[in-house]
């Protein structure tokens, strides 16, 4: 998989950029589309009805939601995911974070990130491992405390 941070004109709903790229964000709504949640619908919907809430700086200072990319953007995802799911306290006890939990993090110099916890366990530390893709193609390793962490969360999908 080639790390891709383009910006890329994709069909909505469902949409996804080219098979074989992606960033670190792409990992998630991959995640979450496989188990039939449209990252890319919810967060274009949440954001057409509470654009003020989302970072101006992430949304290259846009006026309005794009269902292109604004899904693909790690601080919009932590204000989805805030707003929609549950925020969690961020610890340094590898015990508080469970597979399924999203946890993002300030890779230096600002630069935000964003894994999930999954459910197998690094022979090593012991702690659940975490798929991400920080450059190299989606990865699955024990980076749970590698980087300064910005944000612990829980979603289930779209509220009933």
């Amino acid at each position: 998989m080639r790390y891709d941070p383009a910006y890329v004109k994709i069909p909505y709903p469902g949409g996804d950029v080219p098979a074989g790229t992606g960033v670190c964000t792409d990992e998630v709504i991959r995640a979450y589309r496989a188990v039939g949640v449209d990252l890319q619908k919810e967060v274009h919907e949440d954001m057409l009805h509470n654009f003020s809430a989302y970072p101006r700086k992430w949304t290259w200072l846009a006026w309005h939601a794009d269902t292109n990319i604004d899904h693909r953007r790690v601080p919009n995802l932590m204000v989805f995911f805030s707003r929609q799911g549950e925020t969690l306290r961020i610890t340094n006890r590898a015990e508080d974070y469970t597979p399924g939990d999203l946890v993002t993090w300030d890779l230096g110099g600002n630069v935000p990130h964003i894994g999930i916890v999954v459910d197998k366990k690094s022979w090593i530390s012991g702690r659940y491992m975490i798929v991400h893709n920080v450059g190299q193609g989606p990865k699955m390793e024990d980076v749970l405390f590698d980087w300064k962490i910005t944000g612990h969360y829980r979603y289930f999908g779209p509220r009933s």
